[in-house]
């Protein structure tokens, strides 16, 4: 019997969808409906995850609270030393003095007093130390191996006034605390919001993880959220920004100027300089265009290439008019800034079919209108709301499928939504993925942008499975043929044709909502993820969709039943690391509809770590995914 049962998948059913969705606030009334990927803290091999900078820290006059200066900008606080607020005080406090000694642990090292504890002293220099003789000896806290074990960039050292071994610590990876006299330290930087990432490198997609750039005191570094993650993000190699970092610094050379953002479409680049001037290439940068300064203009930011004509671009600055286009290859540049407020402008993405176009600033994301290939006037900007955090917006994209808008903001990481421009251009996907691979009788395909209300492919009924107003879930009749499938949507009076391409098979594995694979363990029932490996032989069940005609034939729209679901026509593979292992069923999931389980076999030997995986069926891949094995 399959273990697939609607209590061990609860919500599945437009689970995947419905849930990125969410109306533009300006447009409807209603906000988007943000969803957020990962959290605000690292794991660095430090005692404990780490974050951002963090200044100052201080105990309350009780030593029942404790506050924090993140990076000299917000100040927050907590009570019960886990969970962070924002901080009540409105002003840092002042320093007390520091104590002298005779015998500091190293030059310029700051000494702090005890209460209760005349000959204790705590130091704070590149490591924190402690003396129980008045300054005469130390003991170094923290360091191992000419090492910090908090990590470079020590600020700050508080110690509690109701308890001489309870202290706390700042530094460039966040707050540490410990309550033994610096035996040993704990971090307290879970959901305190204060990752210092500053660029989105790479958005979740099956094996890929969402990627950042991160700034600490001894440089940039990478960091990432691999599908199924469930902690923290964790230090990657320095790939994707090495190589763009090293296009600047080649720039820089040749054009003589420091190069601040670059854009490649093809033959084409463009660059923009720290001091407001955009350079133009036709020929991969063998010659360059005469640099057009940017009155009033600050440092170029980012740079957006049009892929469909590279003659239309834009360019974010730092200052001045913020937003400037160019529609005829960098010979003129206008300035499309409007009413976007006066804050300091980060990055911008655009859908060129639409004409959408995105900025990212200290005031938050807009959004706006127009041709990107002529001089058509930009439409009004308007601010995204929302549950969005207040804080300034540092990048932002939309997927390659421009269905999804992602934005970084400052301190609390990444957040994801459905684009508000599907709102006005509907877009139909797949919904395992949402990729816009072919459609298969029985699988499930997802509106986006709309409640749609009936579905017709030619002379056949489609089965509307749920809807909300940006989003709607539909299944492809078993009955449908040919190599086209027509839909006729209907919503509110509107009717909208739409062609896809039509196969017999099209597999996809599902995803959710931050890339990791629906995988479940089948004796358990449940999901496998990074905190939760397959073992060694152990049975797993993989949700599709896609795999087209079932013996025996099986209604459109109806849940599949719970005993002797219906099986897959075609003969399903299924590959872990590109080796083949034992499919023991592949049926319609039992009580849904348009779901396919596979069951596997692993193998009673496996290699630990993260595994590619994937579905062949009728001579067609399904989306690559990761699943974590235990040995």
């Amino acid at each position: 019997m399959c273990r697939i049962a609607t209590t061990r998948l609860p919500g599945i059913l437009l689970a995947h969808t419905l849930t990125i969705g969410g109306l533009w606030a300006q447009t409807t009334g209603l906000p988007l409906d943000w969803r957020r990927i990962g959290n605000s803290s690292m794991d660095l091999a430090l005692p404990s995850v780490a974050t951002g900078p963090v200044s100052r820290v201080w105990y309350g006059p009780d030593g029942s609270s404790l506050s924090a200066l993140l990076d000299g900008k917000q100040i927050w606080e907590t009570s019960d030393f886990e969970n962070w607020q924002p901080g009540r005080a409105r002003a840092v406090p002042e320093r007390l003095a520091p104590a002298r000694v005779d015998h500091p642990p190293e030059a310029g090292a700051r000494i702090e007093r005890t209460s209760g504890m005349a000959r204790r002293f705590y130091a704070l220099g590149r490591f924190v130390y402690r003396s129980e003789d008045g300054g005469d000896t130390w003991t170094n806290l923290t360091g191992f191996r000419n090492q910090s074990i908090l990590g470079d960039g020590l600020a700050d050292l508080a110690v509690s006034p109701r308890d001489p071994d309870e202290i706390a610590v700042a530094g460039g990876f966040g707050v540490w605390r410990s309550l033994d006299g610096g035996a040993t330290w704990a971090g307290l930087n879970q959901g305190l919001p204060n990752l210092p990432a500053r660029k989105l490198l790479a958005l979740p997609n099956g094996l890929r993880a969402t990627r950042l750039l991160a700034a600490s005191t001894s440089g940039d570094f990478e960091i990432e959220w691999q599908p199924g993650e469930r902690t923290s993000w964790r230090a990657a190699p320095d790939a994707v920004s090495a190589e763009e970092r090293a296009l600047r610094q080649q720039l820089s050379t040749q054009l003589g100027v420091r190069i601040e953002a670059i854009a490649v479409q093809g033959d084409w680049m463009y660059a923009g300089s720290r001091d407001g001037r955009l350079f133009v290439s036709q020929n991969r940068g063998e010659s360059w265009m005469a640099a057009i300064p940017v009155p009033d203009g600050g440092a170029i930011q980012a740079l957006y290439v049009n892929p469909r004509n590279p003659l239309a671009a834009l360019a974010v600055l730092k200052a001045g008019p913020r937003l400037v286009r160019t529609v005829n290859g960098g010979q003129s540049w206008d300035d499309i800034s409007g009413n976007l407020p006066p804050a300091p402008a980060n990055a911008v993405t655009a859908d060129p079919q639409s004409g959408s176009i995105y900025v990212a600033t200290g005031a938050g994301v807009f959004y706006s209108t127009t041709d990107l290939s002529n001089l058509t006037p930009v439409a009004g900007w308007r601010q995204l709301s929302g549950n969005l955090p207040e804080a300034q917006a540092l990048d932002v994209r939309l997927d390659e499928t421009a269905n999804q808008l992602y934005v970084l903001l400052e301190g609390y990481g990444v957040f994801a939504t459905m684009a508000p421009h599907r709102l006005r251009e509907w877009s139909i996907v797949n919904a395992a993925d949402f990729s816009n691979r072919q459609a298969a009788p029985g699988s499930l395909l997802s509106i986006l942008g709309a409640r749609i209300e009936r579905v017709r492919a030619g002379e056949l009924a489609v089965p509307v499975l749920g809807a909300t107003d940006q989003e709607t879930q539909i299944q492809v009749p078993f009955e449908a043929q040919g190599n086209t499938l027509s839909l006729t949507l209907e919503s509110s009076g509107l009717s909208r044709a739409f062609g896809l391409p039509l196969a017999q098979v099209s597999p996809a594995i599902f995803i959710d909502r931050d890339g990791a694979a629906l995988l479940i363990d089948a004796d358990s029932g449940m999901a496998l993820d990074a905190a939760n490996a397959a073992r060694s032989g152990a049975r797993v069940q993989i949700l599709a969709t896609g795999l087209g005609a079932v013996r025996p034939e099986w209604p459109t729209g109806i849940p599949a039943p719970m005993e002797n679901a219906p099986r897959v026509a075609a003969p399903v593979r299924v590959l872990v690391d590109r080796e083949p292992v034992e499919v023991t069923r592949a049926t319609l999931a039992p009580g849904y509809v348009g779901f396919y389980v596979i069951e596997i076999q692993l193998p009673r030997l496996v290699n630990a770590g993260p595994a590619e995986l994937y579905l062949e069926t009728g001579g067609r891949s399904s989306n690559r995914v990761r699943l974590y094995l235990e040995p």
